[in-house]
């Protein structure tokens, strides 16, 4: 017989016991259904985060100090306070890869306006920090290289800064009071969002470093430097150079670790990723076992008819059906109900991808590979869990099957 035939006659039988080939179907449904969501949620999470991290600016490399090291024991990023000023003038002449630069230190504080304090991050930065964040203003001015040179005392507020102090009220030209200083705000940053990490890009006020770093924590050193390479293609180069450069001013020997970290938004997004990806891949594994809790229950629901049709099975074989032919058969049955199964739950998992877009603020939709994926996997798993029962509809004897009537 042809295949047409076999799923014509498989596509009957089914038919026949509508309620039980459902609910066959509903475990095959809901594993299929399961996966693809999993997977697709897990992709959509994974583009939020590369997306995130390019908004901190596509070319940039982030300076830290390195950490502590006595003995065995090693204290971690910043546990020493290596870069200065000088450093980061010695970057921006020395390293022809880099484009624009800034400094940086920062500090907790309460901010004051009127009645109403806030918490937040104090961030001290050059007048190039717009430039290598790619962050734009939603209404006044940043600071300009004469007010970071100088130690000016003006400030530029993120946006939840702004609804936590001033509310409906425009901030631009109001004083604030940061610590102990008075500041001016002269400019609002457009809205940034949450970090991958959690971090709200929007708590900060940012104001000239050397008036953050002198008048307001009396530091001498700097928290990390920021820059930008000329292009995506100079990133390694400018990651090498300033490794050259900073190796050099410190004095470090070649057998000595560097006493600071130079990474690049590459590095990031690659580890982010990675993690990522073996996230994803771990809770597809996991939803895929419905998938075989669902070919459990198809294989029961086929050998239960099995034992019902003994009387069809055996008049099909009296007439010269071969073992062949039964097996063939069955096994196409099961093959529908996992592969019809496969289909519905593509469906349901497109309508739960709908309903999760409208929830969840991710760019969320169906992975297409994983769609494919599923529905293959549940045919596997029809033939793996049909076969059985499909064996022993063939090996029935007609004699026996016809007595059984």
């Amino acid at each position: 017989m042809t295949p047409w035939i076999y799923l014509r006659l498989s596509l009957r039988a089914l038919a026949r016991n509508k309620l039980r080939s459902a609910l066959a179907m509903l475990g095959v449904i809901i594993g299929v259904a399961a996966v693809i969501s999993i997977v697709s949620l897990g992709e959509a999470a994974n583009r939020m985060v590369q997306e995130q991290i390019a908004s901190l600016g596509a070319n940039r490399l982030m300076i830290s100090p390195g950490s502590e090291k006595i003995g065995g024991f090693h204290g971690g990023q910043g546990t020493v306070q290596t870069l200065v000023e000088e450093d980061f003038d010695a970057l921006v002449k020395e390293c022809p890869s880099i484009a624009i630069a800034t400094p940086g230190v920062w500090g907790r504080a309460q901010v004051v306006y009127g009645n109403q304090n806030w918490a937040t991050l104090v961030q001290g930065v050059n007048d190039r920090f717009p430039e290598i964040r790619d962050w734009t203003l939603e209404k006044g001015r940043f600071f300009s290289a004469a007010d970071a040179k100088s130690g000016t005392k003006v400030c530029v507020l993120g946006q939840t800064v702004v609804k936590n102090l001033f509310g409906e009220i425009d901030p631009i030209g109001k004083s604030v009071r940061v610590r102990h200083l008075p500041f001016t705000v002269v400019g609002v940053m457009t809205r940034k969002g949450e970090a991958p990490w959690g971090a709200d890009f929007d708590d900060v006020v940012i104001a000239p470093f050397r008036t953050v770093q002198k008048k307001l924590l009396g530091i001498e050193y700097l928290n990390h430097i920021q820059a930008s390479a000329r292009d995506v293609d100079s990133m390694e180069e400018a990651q090498e150079e300033v490794t050259a450069v900073l190796r050099r001013r410190h004095h470090i020997r070649p057998e000595e670790d560097d006493d600071f970290q130079v990474r690049n938004q590459k590095e990031i997004a690659n580890a982010a990723r990675t993690a990522g990806q073996t996230l994803t891949l771990l809770l597809g594994a996991i939803a895929a076992v419905s998938l075989l809790v669902g070919g459990i229950g198809v294989m029961n629901i086929m050998l239960v008819s099995v034992s019902e049709r003994t009387r069809e099975i055996a008049i099909r074989m009296a007439v010269g059906a071969r073992e062949a032919d039964v097996l063939s058969q069955f096994l196409a049955e099961s093959v529908c109900l996992t592969g019809i199964g496969g289909l519905a739950g593509i469906a349901l998992a497109c309508v739960a991808a709908e309903a999760m877009a409208s929830v969840v603020p991710w760019p969320f939709r169906v992975a297409p590979w994983a769609a494919a994926l599923s529905f293959a996997f549940s045919g596997v798993v029809g033939v793996v869990f049909g076969l059985y029962p499909a064996w022993r509809a063939s090996k029935l004897d007609p004699a026996d099957g016809l007595r059984q009537t």
